[in-house]
């Protein structure tokens, strides 16, 4: 009897689901909002509903599905409960007890950027390695670890929140997070917005077409950098030792063989790798510098893949 799974990527506006065969092809995906109203009380029994719903779509029997991969945007610790998700509007919640409750299906849960790491390990930018870190950049800084084709999530399920490495004494402001300093203040969407801001300030006598933009974003840096220009180029050259210095250091602990480089940011392309890999082979230690570097492929679909190899 043929098996099937699904995946789903919980996010604070919609929730994508997937169909899977268990040899990790998608039959079918799809979408529905994230109801947060009475603190995300409806999100659990909504995904339940819309897999019923696929089951009868489909002619399919609970007896043919593996399982349900879901993750979320919080930590999730190993038995999958979640103690806090502030975009979902939850508390505390035993994510597979909840669905496995509601859906009589086996389920796993984890966290979204791991899971993430885990699909682009599968089918992604990093298929066909069994040790990889992730890193997201968008307006913060997602990541996941892998090992040995595992999710590493830790004791509290924050394992892999790369984006809150402490990097640098040079700021003041406080990172969402409540500390200083990290990684995701200099390196993500927005961080690298900071760094140009204050690369501009610092350079004012080297022209750049970055002056007076009004509403400068990450993109705009690395099509100036593109461009050959010399404030872009060093904003750049920052935003590499920043990453490059903190995988270094990661690098000790888990040893990768690849690191996939995924993200609003990534869209700039391989030019990013670049600068990133450069610092990285300066501060590695020397067993770990042949890691390889790669950009994710999966887009918007990692989540559901990586969820779904959750219960394979």
């Amino acid at each position: 009897m043929k098996k099937y799974c699904f995946g789903i990527d919980v996010g604070g506006t919609t929730i994508k689901c997937g169909l899977f065969n268990t040899e990790g092809n998608v039959l079918d995906k799809w979408e529905i909002p994230t109801r947060l109203e009475a603190n995300g009380s409806f999100i659990l029994p909504d995904i339940a509903k819309t897999i019923t719903e696929k089951l009868d779509e489909r002619g399919l029997t609970k007896n043919e599905i593996e399982g349900i991969g879901l993750d979320i945007p919080g930590p999730v610790d190993e038995d999958g409960v979640c103690m806090l998700a502030v975009n979902l509007h939850w508390g505390k919640v035993n994510i597979v007890r909840e669905m496995e409750k509601l859906t009589g299906i086996r389920t796993r849960a984890a966290n979204d950027a791991n899971a993430a790491a885990l699909g682009e390990c599968w089918k992604g930018g990093g298929a066909g390695h069994k040790n990889l870190i992730m890193v997201t950049l968008g307006t913060g800084i997602g990541g996941g670890i892998v090992v040995e084709g595992k999710v590493i999530a830790g004791a509290h399920g924050s394992g892999g929140e790369i984006g809150h490495v402490h990097v640098t004494d040079e700021l003041s402001e406080p990172c969402n997070c409540g500390n200083v300093g990290c990684l995701e203040q200099v390196a993500s969407a927005t961080g690298i917005v900071r760094l140009a801001k204050m690369q501009l300030e610092k350079d004012q006598d080297t022209p750049s077409t970055l002056r007076g933009i009004t509403g400068l974003d990450a993109k705009m840096v690395w099509d100036a950098v593109r461009n050959g220009d010399e404030v872009a180029d060093a904003i750049a050259e920052k935003f590499g030792l920043y990453l490059g210095r903190a995988l270094a250091g990661f690098a000790c602990v888990t040893d990768p063989e690849i690191y996939v480089i995924g993200g609003g940011v990534s869209k700039a392309g391989p030019v990013i790798l670049d600068y990133v890999q450069k610092y990285y082979r300066q501060y590695a230690f020397p067993g770990c510098k042949d890691a390889a570097f790669a950009l994710a492929t999966l887009g918007n679909d990692a989540g559901i893949y990586g969820a779904a190899k959750l219960v394979l």
